[in-house]
């Protein structure tokens, strides 16, 4: 993994990131804060990204190439859609990441340090920035949710088919 400084000032990258699905709700001033702890990082392709197992507060965001989302050693998903957001449910519960992301292909990612939700200085402030991630959050997961209930409807159809030839 190659990793740049922390993005604070760079100013050229907040209209880039307004035009991604996952920020572009955000206001300017949002994606400034984003920015303040935010890393770009580049992986090559094989590399692991988070390992399943591993604690880490770090939510990325897909600027190039793509990932393969792996649990228990099988590939569970893959995310190749540029803007698209991985690592949200260990920022939302703290607990050990749940699947391992490998990069497919040369891949950059913005790295968000998810921790920086409880660095806002005005109370009102975090609470308004921090309700306005979850709920950027709850929108990928539903999606996600919704993509694995089509799934299971698929394989379990496959399986009542397969269980009727046996007969």
């Amino acid at each position: 993994m190659h990793e740049s400084p922390y993005l604070e000032g760079r100013g050229f990258l907040v209209d880039k990131l307004l035009r991604l699905p996952f920020l572009g709700s955000l206001s300017e001033k949002y994606i400034k804060q984003i920015l303040r702890l935010s890393k770009i990082r580049t992986f090559e392709h094989g590399e692991i990204i988070t390992p399943e197992g591993a604690y880490d507060p770090w939510v990325y965001i897909l600027f190039s190439g793509g990932v393969r989302i792996v649990k228990k050693g099988k590939e569970i998903a893959r995310i190749e859609e540029i803007g698209a957001a991985f690592g949200e449910l260990a920022a939302i519960d703290g607990k050990a990441r749940s699947a391992s992301v490998e990069a497919i292909g040369a891949t950059v990612c913005l790295a968000i340090d998810a921790s920086f939700m409880n660095e806002a200085t005005e109370p009102l402030e975090q609470a308004l920035f921090v309700s306005v991630l979850y709920r950027l959050f709850a929108e990928v997961i539903a999606q996600r949710l919704r993509d694995s209930n089509v799934e299971l409807i698929r394989l379990r159809s496959e399986l009542d088919r397969l269980q009727r030839s046996q007969r």
